[in-house]
């Protein structure tokens, strides 16, 4: 019996052992199913019409080669007058996308005659879009330099990253069932294409080819690395391959289409390591010097990090800092991550040498200025207002003082029964609204009939309504 009833739960527990299984590959089966659909576009991806659509967007010629020219008009009113809004603007309206996605695009499907009309449009778009912008700040008598122009004369690694996650971006959406153009927008607006472009004929206009190279630089890296995008998401996507009659042909152009890919992607990830470095460097030197170089009595007014020269220098004033610290200083940063060969300069500004002024260029004395000004500017202003209100005040005081001496004057010669009299403001409120009335306190000689007393106290209220102009006034009998 007891064998029997061992035997039942044995199956019973073998049973809900295989039932517990079953539910589990159901359950993991539903997960796959659903993060598939959640991220899988294959289904929806109308490949060709994306290629149509791509190819269309190339050329740039009539209505497109004027909307480039207006757009670069625009883009470079924002940048000359530091207006992000109008810079914005000019990104929705540029056609700059085409001939760049179409690179990467033909690239991808060995499409040589698409390749070539991409380069030369993009050529085109290019030489457009620097003449234009040349000829705007070489004819604008604005000139100056602004925020928006020089943020765009040297490349990050932030543009690098914006550039491949706005060209994934804008190659899914175009790929996409009925082309999503809020994202195409979006896209346009993030990679900035137009203005590094802008920035180029800038710096050819004043002469300043530091300025117009590193724009140039800066829109190189956002088309390649949109281009190469494009490349990725065509071969993940599985794009049809061009087909060419002639087998020798074929191969030819896949070696070509290759060797290209292979020129853009080797030299894009070098520079994409480079400017990772760069920026490594940069943020963790800034972290060192703002979190490990504090002495009491001594504050860091500016400093400044050199990748290329591999030095941090930093500028102090106030106590002489000594040299055990600084050593100190030295051996950390010889334990950080990025800085272990970099060479650490201090300058002090209490140093008897005056080296700290010596070393100092021109444009550091500046920066360091400028830096202290924008920490007490508010402090300043605050200040002066203070001083202005406090002026005021006085000045009000002042001129209340002066006017109830000349007014007692007169009340004296007209109430010559009256012993004292005082001046006030009384604050009263019902709640509701606050409100000040002016008080007078009148003092009367004590043998001063009081008949004669309230008479005088009318009349003396009157004539004080009018002297003062005021319309509310409560005279007080101390009597």
């Amino acid at each position: 019996m007891e064998d029997s009833e061992e035997k039942v739960d044995q199956k019973k527990i073998a049973s809900d052992e295989k039932e517990f299984e079953q539910v589990k590959q159901s359950a993991w089966h539903g997960i796959k199913v659903f993060f598939k659909e959640l991220l899988d576009i294959r289904d929806d991806t109308d490949r060709d019409a994306t290629i149509e659509a791509v190819r269309k967007d190339i050329s740039f010629k009539g209505h497109n080669a004027w909307i480039l020219v207006f757009s670069v008009f625009v883009a470079s009113i924002g940048l000359n007058v530091s207006s992000p809004a109008v810079v914005i603007g000019a990104m929705l309206i540029s056609p700059l996308m085409g001939p760049i996605v179409a690179l990467g695009l033909s690239v991808a499907i060995n499409d040589v005659e698409t390749l070539k009309r991409s380069l030369i449009n993009l050529g085109v778009m290019i030489a457009l879009s620097v003449v234009t912008a040349y000829l705007y700040f070489e004819l604008s008598p604005l000139t100056k330099e602004s925020p928006e122009l020089i943020a765009r004369t040297y490349p990050t690694i932030l543009d690098v990253f914006i550039a491949i996650f706005g060209g994934l971006a804008l190659i899914v959406a175009k790929t996409k069932k009925g082309t999503i153009a809020s994202v195409i927008f979006g896209v346009a607006i993030a990679t900035a294409l137009m203005p590094p472009l802008c920035t180029v004929g800038y710096g050819l206009a004043i002469g300043n080819m530091s300025y117009a190279g590193g724009a140039f630089y800066l829109f190189s890296i956002n088309a390649v690395f949109i281009a190469l995008s494009a490349f990725v998401v065509a071969k993940l996507l599985r794009f049809p391959l061009v087909r060419y009659a002639n087998s020798k042909r074929r191969r030819r152009v896949a070696q070509i289409a290759t060797i290209i890919a292979l020129l853009v992607m080797v030299p894009s990830i070098i520079l994409f390591l480079n400017l990772l470095k760069v920026e490594l460097f940069e943020n963790r030197a800034s972290d060192f010097v703002i979190t490990n170089m504090k002495y009491e009595g001594a504050e860091v007014v500016k400093f400044s990090k050199n990748y290329d020269k591999n030095e941090i220098n930093v500028y102090f004033i106030g106590k002489l800092i000594p040299k055990e610290v600084i050593n100190t200083w030295k051996s950390e940063l010889g334990e950080v991550k990025d800085l272990r060969d970099s060479e650490l300069n201090i300058f002090q500004g209490s140093d008897p040498s005056t080296h700290l002024a010596q070393s100092m260029s021109g444009e550091i004395k500046f920066g360091i200025l400028e830096d202290l000004y924008v920490k007490n500017e508010e402090l300043i202003n605050n200040k002066d207002n203070q001083i202005d209100f406090l002026e005021k005040e006085l000045r009000r005081l002042k001129m209340k003082e002066i006017r109830f001496k000349r007014i007692s004057d007169e009340v004296k010669i007209n109430y010559n029964e009256i012993v004292k009299i005082s001046y006030s403001n009384r604050i009263t409120t019902n709640f509701t609204t606050i409100d000040t009335i002016p008080v007078i306190n009148v003092l009367w000689n004590e043998e001063f009939p009081e008949e004669e007393r309230k008479q005088d106290l009318t009349k003396l209220e009157e004539w004080l309504k009018y002297r003062l102009e005021i319309d509310t006034l409560l005279i007080i009998d101390n009597n």
